[in-house]
């Protein structure tokens, strides 16, 4: 299908990785909003697409912050353009544990929180037939082999208020940091799962992206980053999943441009329909999940 100059789609977390190469990409399919935490980067990213012949709004917006995440979301309401598709691909991996504003864990608020408070905000928004894609991750799996080899153990999921304090199932993963990052992205699964079947309107799915070394998620040291692209990425069963940025905006932007795909569908890093953990695909766990989140959420609605 030809791309329409009436379309129009946001992407979080534009200005690296991932999210830069699907931005740059998506542009000729149509308009697009980059909401991310930094303006230069975000006013650098803009300026590629404009000098392209693209166009592009700019949104600041901290996803770890509740009240940041609901003015981006009425600052995008009142550019007044209609919504062909929503990314939430913005997310961190950190080394240690960190905070946000209100003393809730970083990760999981900017990774499951943020996207998920953006979204609630922008569904009535909406047309029927819109795509909303959210990136998650295969760690969030405990049976997965490459999970099983670096001693993790998937989302540790207690409660979502549990999350927010940084709290987790134990035993835990023996790598700093992976507990609060499965947890959340095992959560923001379930979590786009459930709103399909609530919002059959909509086509609402999740992708997985691989392995993608060279993103720089948020927190990782360079040391850890270079030992891991250069060795451990390309030894099984990691290189199975192994992806470059190019080729995962590839298959998110074909998700994401079709106005006839399909709903609750979570793809793998090629594009094939897929299934998350035992406890991801459960229905129950994932309607428990969404009821959490928006309870927690709405002791701090603004």
């Amino acid at each position: 299908m030809k791309p329409s100059e009436n379309d129009t789609y946001i992407v979080t977390g534009p200005t690296s990785g991932i999210g830069l190469r699907t931005a740059l990409d998506l542009a000729p399919h149509g308009t697009l909003i980059l909401v991310g935490r930094n303006r230069s980067k975000l006013d650098g990213v803009r300026n590629q697409i404009e000098r392209a012949g693209g166009k592009a709004f700019t949104v600041v917006c901290d996803l770890s912050d509740p009240a940041s995440v609901q003015r981006a979301a009425r600052e995008i309401i009142a550019i007044g353009l209609t919504i062909t598709g929503v990314l939430n691909n913005a997310g961190v991996m950190l080394t240690k544990p960190g905070k946000n504003a209100l003393g809730w864990d970083l990760t999981f608020a900017t990774n499951h929180l943020g996207p998920f408070a953006l979204t609630e905000a922008l569904v009535p928004h909406l047309p029927d037939g819109a795509n909303v894609l959210f990136v998650a991750s295969g760690v969030e799996d405990p049976e997965r082999p490459t999970v099983k080899v670096m001693g993790m153990r998937g989302g540790r999921y207690i409660s979502t208020e549990a999350s927010a304090r940084g709290e987790w199932q134990q035993p835990g993963s023996r790598i700093t940091g992976m507990d609060a990052y499965a947890t959340s992205k095992q959560c923001i699964l379930v979590s786009a799962l459930a709103l399909s079947r609530e919002l059959p309107r909509l086509h609402i799915n999740a992708v997985e992206p691989g392995i993608n070394p060279a993103t720089g998620l948020g927190g990782a040291n360079g040391l850890m980053r270079f030992v891991f692209e250069q060795i451990i990425s390309r030894l099984p069963p990691f290189n199975r999943y192994r992806n470059t940025p190019e080729r995962a905006a590839r298959v998110i932007i074909t998700i994401l441009t079709n106005k006839s795909v399909g709903t609750g569908v979570y793809y793998d890093h090629k594009g094939r329909p897929t299934r998350g953990s035992t406890l991801a695909s459960d229905p129950k766990f994932q309607d428990r999940v969404l009821a959490e989140t928006r309870a927690f959420l709405s002791l701090t609605a603004t």
